[in-house]
Order: C-alpha cells, then structure tokens, then sequence
C-alpha cells in the first residue's frame, strides 16, 4: 500500500470495522486512528467496545481513550489531533487506518470545518448554566429566536448541538449554519485516501448488537457506569450519554430493572446505526459502500 495514501474505515456500530482494521495494519504496518466520538474518553471502554489489550497490541493504535469524561470533545479537536497522527504515520512510512462511526469527523477530514472562533470559558459555561434551568423544547425554542437556520437542522432531542449552537451565537453573534458557509481546509483531498463504508444486512446487524450488549454486560460494563456516576458528572455531558449509559444508570438507581435497561440501550444502538447508515449515504458519497466480507478486496495495495 502506498503509505501516502490514507485508509478510512466507517460503518455502523458492530459492522466489523475493527477487524477490517487490524487486517490492514498487519499487511501494511499501519497505525490505526480512532474517529469515534465515544472511544476517546478513557472511563468508556466496555461499553463503547474500544479495542482490547490484546488488538491494540497488533497495532499502534491512536486517539483511544485519552480523554476524561469530564471533558466535551469536539469535532475540531479531533480534526486537529487526527491530522497529526495522520503526518506522523506517514514520516513514519505507516499507513494511516482512520477507523470508526463518527460521519462529522470523517467529514471534517475530507471537506475541513469553518472556522468558527473558540468560545471562552465565560460563556461555555453561561450557556451551561442556561441548559440547567431549561429543558431541550425551550431551548430549542431559544435558538430558534436567535439562529433560525442552525435550529432548524438540529432535532429538539440533540441537546449537546442545541447547546454548541447557542454558544456559537452568544459568542460571535453569528449562527453556526452562517459560519459553515465559509469553505473549511480538508485535511486529505481527492487522490489522498481510499474510503470504504461497511454495508450490514440491517436484521444481521440488529443481531449483533444485541449480543454485542449481552457480552458488555457479562464483562463488566455495569461497574464501568457505575464507576463514572460515582464521579458526580453532569449528566448532560456527552460521556454520560454514550448507548447504554442513561439506562444502565437508571438500573443502578433502581428506577428499572435490569432487562429493561439492556433491551432501551440495544434499542437506542440499533436505531444510531441505522441513522449512521442514512447520514454516509447522503452526506459522504465518497465512501465506496462493501459488504464487510468483501472490503479488503476492495482496497487497493
């Protein structure tokens, strides 16, 4: 494999990406570069199914769990982190593998990010206070009154992005949806990569994420979400939020029982890999769309 030439790896969750992953690795000697916006935060490795131990020691692997959940990790801090792992993999004569479900990031790659300015600690934290006394309708209703273009692509029940637009606003006086039409800098253009999306017959796939939480849990994913409450987090930031995290927490406050947790965590799981379908398929056409089995013949060596 030309190692100038970046592999991106996206799919739905349970897809088989990581395998396709590591296969890669061994016959290129790559580095793999996490593009999942749950695999970064450390306190999150069962239930995210972060790579174990034992693969992350058949490959360098990058941008995996070094966050706390007590950060907010951002699209672009991720462009800016993967870019230099990208440089590096290639000085270093490696492929570079960018694997994972995240279509912002792979976006951000491709086509770059606006640049919208950084938002002060004052009124992050001004609109964090706001998102305390206020439920997602109101401040929807909010953006609404002060970005109508930007309110009107987000859903009422995306309170993070609700939240990061009002920031945007409050900040700079102009909506994020304003700020995205200035051109962003991709970080691989055309000619630079090959991007396959792996392809999931959807009842097979539904199968496996299900199991796939039956086995999270019989490792020890409850201990893992009870170790981040016992941290007092605010319940709103995105790694108390991950699939699976809010139900298990309401097992662990014995506001249900446990077989209702686990089948609302698979439910939510299954509905995101299926928008993680839709989102790729009309936002990402660069991505050669294979069968899991067939996407290693696919990729040019």
């Amino acid at each position: 494999m030309n190692v100038k030439s970046a592999v991106l790896i996206a799919g739905p969750t349970a897809s088989g990406k990581s395998a396709l992953a590591l296969e890669l690795a061994a016959r290129a000697d790559g580095v793999v570069i996490n593009a999942d916006s749950m695999q970064v935060y450390r306190d999150l490795r069962i239930i995210t199914a972060r790579p174990t131990d034992d693969e992350m020691s058949r490959a360098p692997h990058r941008l995996y769990g070094h966050i706390g959940a007590e950060e907010i990790y951002s699209a672009g801090r991720w462009l800016r982190e993967a870019e230099v792992e990208i440089a590096e993999a290639r000085m270093a004569g490696k492929a570079a593998i960018v694997i994972g479900g995240t279509g912002l990031y792979f976006s951000a790659l491709l086509k770059g990010l606006s640049a919208v300015p950084e938002v002060s600690a004052e009124v992050r934290q001004q609109i964090r206070d706001l998102g305390d006394t206020k439920e997602n309708k109101a401040l929807h209703a909010l953006l609404i009154a002060r970005d109508p273009r930007t309110a009107a692509e987000i859903r009422v029940s995306d309170r993070q992005r609700i939240l990061r637009a009002l920031e945007v606003v409050e900040a700079t006086g102009r909506g994020l949806a304003e700020w995205r039409e200035e051109p962003g800098v991709p970080v691989l253009n055309s000619g630079d990569y090959q991007a396959v999306f792996l392809e999931t017959d959807r009842e097979a796939l539904g199968t496996r994420i299900d199991t796939r939480f039956d086995k999270m849990l019989a490792e020890g994913t409850l201990d893992e979400v009870k170790a981040l409450v016992a941290r007092n987090l605010d319940l709103k930031m995105p790694a108390m939020k991950a699939h699976g995290v809010p139900w298990l927490i309401k097992y662990l406050n014995g506001e249900m029982p446990l077989e209702e947790a686990a089948a609302q965590g698979k439910r939510d799981t299954r509905q995101y890999a299926k928008r993680q379908e839709t989102w790729f398929r009309n936002q990402l056409p660069e991505f050669q769309r294979v069968k899991p089995e067939d996407a290693f013949a696919r990729l040019r060596f």
